[in-house]
């Protein structure tokens, strides 16, 4: 069987065609619908014989807040009557690398034990994007293992501030 890359390559490609200028604004709804298309119990049911493609559509349409509009709704019409819903985290993936690489930025995981607010973040994003060296887009998870100070994960770079990795480190230096 063909590797999931290989296969949501395709459908990342004609979407970014598709959309052109839109592409940003499409990466909002493809992050939704790859979102519901993750649930375990709706792949089950599209991937029941009795489920249609038109039933599996209306029930996927009908999740998602953001409005899909003609593009997005031809593409998952395209990906459901392909079998493809299971590989569309992927091609929101690569789409979302497309879209990065058309804008000149990078995608940022902020782990943090703690809410960061606007003002805070915007403050970070600066600081973030001076240390790194290119546009970064933020999107902060919270990991309250952590304890405080934030874990920054861009591409495989990783800055690790947290108190939990200082622990660590101090925890290596007792024991070496």
């Amino acid at each position: 069987m063909a590797e999931i890359a290989t296969i949501a390559r395709p459908y990342a490609e004609a979407l970014f065609k598709a959309t052109g200028n839109g592409a940003a604004g499409a990466a909002v709804w493809l992050d939704e619908l790859a979102a519901v298309a993750a649930n375990e119990q709706l792949r089950q049911f599209a991937d029941n014989p009795k489920a249609t493609p038109q039933q599996v559509f209306d029930l996927i349409a009908g999740v998602v807040k953001s409005p899909l509009g003609d593009a997005g709704q031809n593409f998952l019409r395209a990906v459901i009557d392909n079998g493809r819903l299971g590989a569309l985290p992927e091609i929101t993936s690569q789409f979302r690398a497309l879209v990065n690489s058309q804008q000149g930025s990078y995608d940022a995981v902020v782990y943090s034990a703690f809410e960061i607010d606007s003002a805070a973040l915007a403050e970070l994003s600066g600081v973030l994007e001076k240390r790194f060296a290119r546009k970064l887009n933020l999107k902060v998870e919270l990991q309250p293992e952590l304890i405080g100070g934030i874990r920054v994960v861009v591409g495989d770079e990783v800055l690790d501030t947290s108190v939990k990795a200082r622990l660590d480190q101090m925890k290596v230096a007792l024991t070496a």
